[in-house]
């Protein structure tokens, strides 16, 4: 019975010693060229979408009381609503949804000075405060990301991650985008330059970027799979083989 244990534990050992060595892993921007004379990669401007918080000021050179600007100013920020407009409280419903920031601003200044001119010559600045994405996968953390400000792009999200581990797939990066209730997702390759010329690069608010695992690292969870299988399989012939040699003692 001990040769059959020792045999059996034998076989185990050589059966899950025999992994392949890991493989090189491509690293970020592996595959990088000379750009010089590539063209100037175009930044899209931040369009505003269902649920942004907009932080709205108001500003204008009047200083009469019946025409202060703070009465158009309110302490809290104005959420895109499900429609894709904010309800100001003094100027109503206002289309924000699909807006970029200047488009946006000059419709509150139109509302401003016609057909009545509410305020003398007013100024706009409004701000998104709830830029955020969310990465998944084999990075350092995963989870929501708050942006500080208005732009961040997949390396900078991957970053703030706490970059991609040695089991992910930096070659196919998948981000997740919905755009006027269009859902699209684009696969970029972190190991070469054509990244940066992808409309993926930059990332808008509410993208999901999700990071594969190698296939390595695939073998691996089924490994470790196997030999927990096997452990418990043996923990059982060698509990069983233990209750023989009791009993053949009485």
């Amino acid at each position: 019975m001990h040769k059959f244990i020792s045999g059996l534990i034998l076989i185990i050992i050589i059966q899950f010693s025999a992994c392949k060595p890991v493989q090189e892993l491509p690293q970020y921007l592996q595959r990088q060229y000379d750009t010089t004379f590539k063209k100037t990669v175009h930044q899209p401007e931040l369009r505003f979408q269902k649920y942004d918080l907009l932080n709205i000021q108001i500003l204008s050179l009047s200083h009469y009381p019946t025409l202060s600007d703070s009465l158009y100013n309110q302490p809290g920020p104005f959420m895109v609503d499900e429609n894709g407009y904010i309800v100001h409280h003094r100027l109503g419903l206002i289309k924000a949804e699909g807006l970029t920031k200047k488009q946006l601003a000059a419709e509150i200044k139109k509302r401003l000075t016609e057909p009545v001119e509410l305020l003398k010559n007013p100024t706009i600045t409004i701000n998104l405060v709830n830029f955020k994405v969310t990465v998944l996968g084999q990075v350092g953390k995963e989870g929501v990301i708050q942006v500080p400000g208005e732009n961040v792009n997949i390396f900078e999200a991957i970053g703030m991650a706490g970059g991609i581990t040695e089991y992910g797939r930096k070659e196919q990066v998948k981000i997740i985008r919905e755009t006027d209730g269009i859902r699209q997702t684009g696969i970029v390759d972190l190991t070469s330059d054509s990244v940066f010329y992808s409309p993926f690069y930059h990332l808008k608010q509410n993208d999901l970027i999700l990071v594969a695992s190698t296939n390595q690292k695939l073998k691996e969870a089924e490994q470790m799979k196997n030999f927990q299988k096997a452990s418990i399989l043996l923990s059982m012939v060698t509990a069983a083989a233990t209750l023989i040699s009791i009993i053949r003692l009485f």
